[in-house]
């Protein structure tokens, strides 16, 4: 949905409003009675930066913008991932506990779901909340190398190598089955075993995105760039072609207009870390582009 216009990504979509969705548009916690009661997002979207007219900026500042008047503003899509394991536990933690918000919610089967329309501005990335879009993909994470191993640690917990190297997803019983809106999905990363790779300068380990996931990611970012141009199927790279480990500079993140991860946006995130696979999410969105 975007400007209170349906928009057909080539995958499903639960809106907020439907059966099984998630609202960012609740004032108060989903899950719980008690919590703090407020908006979890800003209304509209702001020209902040750019030469608009006075119109333009009065309608994306009301939510009223059209399509074409979002896409003079909104020209990052900002990748996150929710540290949670599943969608339903991300939203309980941004909606009841952070009075936070995202766009999107990519779950473990690879369903996505969206919190709020994209004329308004999710709390998801600081800075880049007024010009961005994002999406919290269910994963566990990405630590320092041995130290998630163990059964009671986040990787030892959710990941299994059997013998002949398959992994799969273990599912924490506390997790009550995921409650996934696929029936009997496909737990197990796209690649097997744990995948090594440095960001922000630091040695970290991580196992793959599902492959649902990444098809999902796929057809969201190659519709957001037909619906939003400013949205570029790239990714930040340097100078040599390879795709960056830091985060940009305040002048290279302005000028910046493309798929970005949140450790791009600030040197205090790692997220979706090393094991995110950018070169085949791209590849895909552009021929379904």
């Amino acid at each position: 949905m975007i400007a209170g216009r349906r928009v057909d990504i080539g995958a499903p979509v639960v809106l907020w409003f439907e059966p099984g969705g998630y609202d960012a548009y609740r004032q108060k916690p989903r899950f719980s009675e008690v919590g703090e009661v407020g908006l979890r997002y800003r209304p509209g979207r702001s020209g902040v930066g750019l030469d608009l007219a006075a119109d333009v900026a009065s309608r994306l500042e009301a939510g009223t913008a059209s399509v074409g008047e979002l896409a003079e503003v909104v020209d990052q899509f900002v990748i996150h991932y929710d540290v949670c394991g599943t969608s339903r536990v991300c939203f309980k933690v941004l909606q009841d506990v952070r009075s936070l918000s995202v766009h999107f919610l990519l779950d473990l089967d690879g369903t996505l779901y969206q919190t709020l329309d994209l004329k308004e501005a999710a709390w998801h990335a600081a800075k880049a909340n007024g010009r961005s879009v994002g999406v919290e993909i269910a994963q566990i994470g990405a630590y320092p190398p041995g130290t998630a191993l163990q059964e009671d640690q986040p990787l030892g917990e959710w990941y299994e190598d059997d013998e002949a190297g398959e992994t799969r997803i273990t599912l924490p019983a506390r997790f009550d089955g995921g409650h996934f809106y696929r029936s009997d999905p496909l737990l197990k990363p796209a690649t097997n075993g744990r995948i090594t790779g440095r960001l922000q300068g630091q040695e970290l380990e991580q196992y793959d995105f599902t492959a649902a996931q990444y098809e999902t990611l796929a057809h969201l970012a190659a519709a957001l760039n037909r619906e939003l141009p400013g949205i570029q199927l790239e990714v930040p790279r340097d100078g040599s072609g390879e795709i960056r480990s830091d985060a940009l500079s305040e002048e290279e993140w302005e000028a910046y207009q493309g798929l970005l991860g949140h450790y791009h946006v600030t040197e205090r995130k790692i997220d979706p870390g090393p094991a995110f696979n950018w070169e085949g999410l791209l590849r895909r969105a552009r021929e379904l582009r």
